[in-house]
């Protein structure tokens, strides 16, 4: 890998879901530049495939398990099978989602489900897994939330009620694991430039409008989640948990609704 960055990981197994693209890729990539063997998963084997071999281009120890996080059964395998296979897990980041948007009123009741068994189901068993596993060493647990979780955003009730349940999850679970030296805690962004935003920012009135909300006036970029969710996976947060973690621009820290 690089020389940039730290090896602070070296040695370290990390799992991460949703690994093959935006903020899990990015994950993935920067938790293998620290010096971590990194397993990704995710249902698209190309993608997994693509992001194993950039890792390895650069050094590092990287391998792809096919799993849906909406599945129990895949999800929890696919972890204890990368704990099998390099000696223990010390990592996980639930960064793995999906929604559907739409008004309340019009919105399904499979709709709204659909919001819940990636986001919240998938970080529940995967969760349980990782402190199984880690229980008697220590570990870390990074969960990706959104600042819709935090605040109301209309259109997106679905999603919003399932980020925000990670975050109250997470407290819940730093609670109860801090005496194992597990720590949980969750990166908050708010918009970044992924592929799921891709067509959103592509138009230039609507990325102009998105960025006018922003203090910092732009858009967050997957290797910013990436280097926050490194430090809270490292030592250097030996004592930090249970916490949720703005990485967003400044977008949560303000109520005024259009900058100059």
């Amino acid at each position: 890998m690089t020389q940039e960055f730290q090896q602070r990981l070296a040695g370290k197994t990390a799992f991460v879901t949703g690994g093959g693209s935006g903020i899990g890729l990015a994950t993935a990539q920067r938790l293998a530049a620290e010096g971590a063997r990194v397993v990704i998963c995710g249902r698209r084997q190309a993608l997994l495939d693509e992001a194993v071999a950039g890792i390895q281009a650069r050094g590092g120890i990287a391998s792809a398990i096919v799993a849906d996080v909406s599945d129990e059964a895949a999800l929890t395998g696919a972890i204890e099978q990368a704990a099998k296979t390099y000696n223990g897990l010390d990592i996980l980041i639930n960064n793995a989602m999906a929604y559907t948007w739409g008004s309340i009123e019009e919105m399904s009741t499979e709709d709204w489900h659909a919001n819940f068994a990636t986001s919240v189901d998938g970080t529940f068993w995967a969760t349980r897994t990782a402190i199984r596993l880690m229980k008697g060493k220590g570990g870390a647990i990074i969960n990706v939330s959104s600042i819709c979780g935090e605040l109301g955003t209309a259109w997106m009730s679905g999603y919003s009620a399932a980020k925000a349940a990670i975050n109250n999850f997470s407290r819940a679970a730093a609670a109860e694991v801090a005496m194992d030296n597990i720590r949980v805690n969750v990166v908050v962004p708010a918009v970044v430039e992924t592929p799921a935003t891709r067509d959103m920012l592509a138009d230039a009135a609507t990325r102009a409008g998105t960025e006018r909300l922003i203090p910092m006036k732009r858009v967050g970029r997957p290797e910013e989640l990436a280097a926050a969710i490194a430090f809270l996976a490292s030592d250097d947060a030996s004592y930090i948990t249970g916490i949720s973690l703005p990485v967003d621009g400044g977008r949560s820290a303000t109520l005024i609704t259009a900058l100059d």
